[in-house]
């Protein structure tokens, strides 16, 4: 039988198909563990209800735990939506991935009773640049490529990046 550590370590190998530099544990979609004789159960959180890449992540998953050596019968994943995703569940590695290609990282904003409130959340300039780390920026665009990005520009280096909102 495997151990729930095995499992974490082995789901840290499977990346976000949306942001490959992030494994699903970095992201935080991975909520919970139960390993039994029954089999393993892992739930998972989307960072958003409607993720198209769900489906993706729920195979990924299933194949990364039947690896182990537990059989396709016994492995289930199944997605939770409460308690939300948010981007707190980031972890500090996965942080340090994002800035690394260039997506600044959301910042911390403390939860109020689980949710974090709409007028806390920055969409203003003086973002720290992902690539010279200048707070030189601004705002160019609230609405990035998906949902939770928006699209910044650096006056000092130059560069345009996105920031991961903090959700």
């Amino acid at each position: 039988m495997v151990s729930e550590q095995q499992v974490w370590e082995a789901l840290e190998g499977v990346a976000d198909p949306e942001i490959p530099v992030v494994s699903v544990v970095d992201l935080g979609i991975v909520q919970e563990i139960e390993v039994s004789e029954r089999g393993v159960r892992v739930a998972i959180t989307p960072t958003f209800a409607g993720c198209p890449a769900l489906y993706l992540m729920k195979e990924e998953i299933r194949q990364a735990v039947e690896a182990l050596g537990v059989a396709c019968e016994d492995v289930t994943v199944e997605v939770k939506l409460s308690p939300p995703w948010s981007s707190e569940r980031i972890s500090e590695k996965g942080r340090r991935s994002l800035a690394e290609i260039g997506l600044a990282p959301p910042e911390r904003v403390p939860a109020q009773g689980g949710l974090i409130a709409l007028d806390t959340i920055t969409l203003a300039d003086g973002i720290a640049c992902p690539f010279c780390n200048s707070h030189e920026t601004h705002l160019e665009s609230a609405f990035g490529p998906t949902m939770c990005r928006s699209l910044y520009y650096c006056n000092s280096c130059k560069q345009p990046f996105e920031k991961f909102k903090a959700l």
